[in-house]
């Protein structure tokens, strides 16, 4: 245990989110998602785990360590429903309530169409499969900066 440090972020994820940079991008799944085989295509090239997690609790811990891009519109994205690109499954509205905690403001993620949204994951930095069972539980998150302290 480290103090300051959300206590359901492990050592792994640690790890991989500090290794990226700037508009890297980080993908949280569910447990629907083909996650260790899209996760091989990755630059990390493994699947990290938050398994006991859902995917709101896992961006909640991840979002108290890593920065949101604010140069980007596509900062943050959301599995678009099949056929529905409109709707808003609750797992996303918790997501979206996590996302402008952690950003102090509403800020609308994107939506991105389900096999886009595979090929954006292969490339991606890395995948979090959590233990999330709710359909349409899968977001990409691209990574920012810390500005210099003043």
């Amino acid at each position: 245990m480290l103090k300051g440090l959300d206590p359901r972020l492990n050592a792994e994820v640690l790890y991989a989110l500090r290794a990226m940079g700037h508009g890297d991008v980080l993908i949280l799944a569910d447990t629907n998602f083909p996650s260790e085989s899209v996760a091989r295509s990755t630059v990390l090239g493994e699947l990290l785990r938050m398994d006991n997690l859902t995917t709101a609790e896992a961006a909640e811990a991840v979002l108290s360590v890593y920065p949101l891009d604010t140069f980007v519109d596509d900062f943050a994205g959301r599995m678009e429903v099949v056929d529905a690109a409109q709707e808003i499954p609750p797992v996303q509205a918790e997501v979206q309530t996590v996302i402008d905690a952690a950003e102090g403001t509403p800020r609308p993620m994107i939506s991105i169409e389900r096999f886009a949204f595979y090929d954006m994951a292969r490339e991606a930095f890395a995948v979090i499969q959590t233990g999330e069972r709710r359909f349409y539980g899968c977001f990409m998150l691209r990574k920012g900066v810390i500005p210099p302290e003043r």
